[in-house]
């Protein structure tokens, strides 16, 4: 049976992507055949895509993808904990090259699946693990964010900020989201978070004191890095925790010259990988969807046949949640 995944042959911008058909066969020992009915768009691809990602694409037709979401058409020898029909996600735990998981038809380890959690849709499946397991695996299992903190979130608009101020509440913690523009203020503000600092109405530090009593934030949550690390640093409360998961912003990253705080560099891949782990992930998220304290929110839908459009809307910033590509059969 043929199938469609995307590609690309050179890094670069959107436009290096191609979808190309190729025979999927059947599934191995250890092996699951998925029918992907809906993608989640995350910024590692953009940066992957584009070399910039923390391991570089093997070229020619790399593939590309860590999130997709489906249903199980036939599993493979040996294979336990899975049957046909059963709606699934993926982990996110393979190496993009070898096992991204873009297109329409996927062979894979079943040990990357997951049921999906909270009887979600196909296009909900699509926008929760990568996002939500990225911000409990960071605020709660290594952070511990308990009722009563203030986490500061910056790029609190993307999907991973969206679930860190939804966790937040659901623990009882106080979410202050920050956004480069006021235009998000209000978006944000109605998606939970008790506070939200935009950055063109004033400073940074300037607003954390005044909604912490001068106090500062006992976690600050932070993708962006780069040379504006040092004043995010200095809104940290003396002996709190500044968690770096990401890199936006890819050039040096100073801290202060005279601090008091923990800091902890955040990779999910190394946390939610881990058996145990992933096991609390899923039932945190399958208690929080169910009682719908936890909520993905899509931003926008594409088609697999708008891959390179949907990646331009990502680069764009404008986006408030997940962007998901929906695949048709």
């Amino acid at each position: 049976m043929m199938a469609q995944q995307v590609v690309f042959d050179e890094v670069g911008g959107p436009e290096v992507l191609r979808i190309e058909k190729v025979e999927h066969g059947e599934p191995g020992p250890g092996e699951v055949l998925l029918r992907v009915d809906a993608l989640g768009l995350n910024r590692a691809e953009a940066l992957f895509r584009a070399g910039g990602y923390y391991y570089q694409p093997t070229l020619p037709g790399s593939r590309l993808g860590y999130e997709a979401s489906g249903e199980v058409l036939a599993v493979g020898e040996g294979v336990t904990g899975f049957s046909v029909g059963d709606p699934v996600l993926t982990a996110g735990t393979g190496e993009m090259s070898a096992s991204g998981v873009y297109g329409d038809h996927l062979r894979l380890a079943a040990d990357g699946l997951l049921h999906r959690p909270g009887g979600t849709d196909a296009v909900t499946g699509a926008a929760v693990w990568l996002s939500y397991s990225t911000a409990y695996g960071a605020l709660v299992e290594q952070g511990g964010l308990r009722p009563g903190d203030t986490v500061l979130i910056t790029a609190a608009s993307s999907s991973v900020g969206i679930a860190a101020i939804q966790i937040a509440n659901h623990i009882g913690a106080i979410p202050v989201a920050v956004t480069r523009s006021s235009a998000k203020r209000e978006r944000l503000a109605q998606l939970g978070a008790a506070h939200v600092i935009a950055l063109d109405e004033g400073g940074l530090l300037e607003q954390v004191a005044e909604f912490t009593g001068g106090r500062g934030a006992e976690i600050v949550f932070d993708p962006v890095s780069g040379p504006g690390l040092a004043e995010v640093a200095r809104a940290v409360t003396p002996g709190g925790l500044l968690i770096v998961y990401g890199w936006l912003d890819p050039r040096p990253a100073p801290l202060p010259l005279n601090w008091s705080l923990r800091i902890l560099g955040y990779g999910n891949l190394q946390v939610a990988g881990v058996p145990e782990v992933r096991h609390r992930i899923w039932h945190f998220l399958d208690a929080g969807l169910r009682a719908g304290t936890l909520a993905p929110v899509i931003d926008r839908t594409f088609d697999l046949e708008e891959i390179v459009e949907a990646h331009r809307h990502l680069e764009s910033n404008s986006q408030i949640g997940k962007i998901v590509v929906t695949v048709r059969h």
